[in-house]
């Protein structure tokens, strides 16, 4: 890594969130939060983590780990440099699973992580056990949530009725029971409410 060490007095897992943090941080993309520019990367696996400890208070170290490296240095791997087709968004979608895993694993290696640590976290980037895995459900419930919540209005803008409904309903496919009820409670405008609501219902 380039980033400067951690502090000492972090315990191994601070360090770690620590590092991933450096690492987003450097996202040239900025997001507008409380009119503050903060780097997309790092503001949204912050989020990410949220969502995780929302859903589970009790959430496992790995789980966190990897929630907070879920997006890992995500802009070195823009959708710009594959091919503007399914066949290409596809192969993006996968590589950056590799790439991410990939990353979080180079960086909980150096940090003197356990092997099985690191493959565990490493196998939540990957998704390799869902939807059998309950951390793995967990991750993907708050990865919907946080898409619902912070990205779907914007998608929205640039998207069709028809294009948003099939997005509103592939991700509550993918959610538990439990994640479900939580995106209930979200609040929207009109139309996201409308859209949601014909996705569920209509």
């Amino acid at each position: 890594m380039n980033e400067p060490s951690p502090s000492t007095d972090l315990s191994l897992f601070e360090k770690a969130l620590q590092c991933f943090d450096a690492e987003n941080s450097r996202d040239p993309n900025l997001e507008n939060i409380q009119d503050r520019m903060v780097p997309r990367e790092l503001i949204y696996a912050q989020w990410l983590t949220n969502w995780v400890l929302k859903l589970d208070p009790d959430a496992s170290e790995a789980l966190l780990l990897a929630a907070r490296s879920q997006h890992l240095c995500r802009w070195m791997r823009p959708r710009e440099s594959y091919p503007m087709t399914r066949a290409g968004y596809l192969k993006w979608r996968e590589d950056l699973r590799k790439f991410h895993a990939h990353k979080a694993g180079e960086i909980l290696t150096e940090l003197g992580f356990p092997k099985e640590t690191v493959a565990r976290v490493q196998s939540l980037n990957l998704k390799e056990e869902f939807p059998e895995d309950p951390e793995s459900c967990v991750l993907q419930d708050a990865l919907c949530l946080l898409f619902l919540e912070r990205q779907f209005a914007s998608l929205a803008a640039r998207s069709t009725e028809e294009q948003m409904i099939n997005a509103i309903r592939k991700s509550w496919k993918k959610m538990t029971p439990h994640g479900q009820a939580y995106a209930l409670t979200l609040q929207h405008a009109p139309r996201e409410a409308a859209l949601i609501d014909k996705a569920l219902h209509g």
